[in-house]
């Protein structure tokens, strides 16, 4: 086996595995989701409150239905966030994973790759004529060829 070729591929995982997203990172990103989500919810509310005193009662009535939808997009909207984020840990999770899969394989092929050059370097090694060691060949007649 090519010793480069095992190389290369322990630099991929390394490299793989240095890729993975800082969990710092992603934690300072679903804060500053959940800050926006805050400060819509926050807008949301003063919209709420602050219209309908100041407008009159004919229009309260007509806007009464948007502010129910809007409510119902805040709410679709946070489960949404929510699936993302079990979404992207679980992605994230699988992923280290299977480069955590393949860096085992590597391995074991590799060790296994070892493990039999080793081996027929051994029996290499056995089948080499030795100096010295010689050994003495008795030729052994066929029955019919011996004469009596």
């Amino acid at each position: 086996m090519d010793e480069s070729a095992v190389q290369r591929a322990l630099e991929r995982i390394a490299g793989a595995r240095e890729s993975r997203a800082d969990p710092a990172m992603l934690d300072a990103a679903l804060e500053r989701a959940r800050v926006q989500v805050e400060s819509l919810t926050a807008a949301t509310t003063v919209l709420q409150t602050g219209l309908p005193g100041q407008i009159e009662e004919g229009l309260r009535e007509h806007f009464r239905p948007s502010a129910r939808h809007l409510a119902e997009v805040r709410g679709l909207m946070n489960q949404m966030i929510r699936r993302m984020e079990r979404l992207e840990t679980d992605l994230l999770a699988e992923r280290n994973a299977r480069v955590d899969d393949l860096a085992l394989l590597v391995d074991l092929i590799s060790s296994g790759w070892r493990g039999a050059n080793e081996r027929l370097a051994r029996i290499e090694a056995a089948l080499e004529p030795r100096a010295g060691n010689s050994a003495v060949v008795y030729r052994i007649e066929r029955p019919e060829q011996q004469t009596g």
